[in-house]
């Protein structure tokens, strides 16, 4: 992982992510608080786009934005296939799926208990 900036809080990375998400119209965004229940992250976001072509796009800017706005340097994974590109942004893992590909592994399952609130969107 790379080292980011002090002064920005895992809040505040998060809230750029899904300005950025929002911007390039990612669809069914989902944010899961991970704090006190892992070490990876203190948030996940899973949300998708409807063409690989859109998902690698979708992932392009974030880490773009990322690094013209914290300087953060982001790990991807995943973005030349375009079915499910993982960005790790320290505080924040991000998972950015093709429709299909996000219902075959059903990853917001693992991570939300039964009968929790979650954050969605729906563009």
């Amino acid at each position: 992982m790379t080292a980011m900036p002090d002064e920005v809080t895992s809040d505040a990375l998060l809230a750029r992510i899904l300005s950025s998400l929002d911007d390039d119209k990612a669809e069914e965004v989902v944010t899961i608080d991970l704090r006190g229940r892992s070490s990876v992250a203190d948030y996940m976001v899973v949300c998708s786009g409807r063409s690989s072509r859109q998902v690698g796009a979708i992932a392009e800017k974030l880490m773009d934005r990322l690094k013209q706005d914290f300087g953060l340097i982001c790990k991807i994974e995943g973005k030349d296939q375009g079915d499910w590109v993982l960005i790790d942004a320290n505080d924040v893992v991000v998972h950015v799926f093709r429709p299909e590909v996000r219902d075959f592994y059903q990853l917001e399952k693992m991570w939300i208990p039964s009968g929790a609130d979650i954050t969605a969107t729906t563009n």
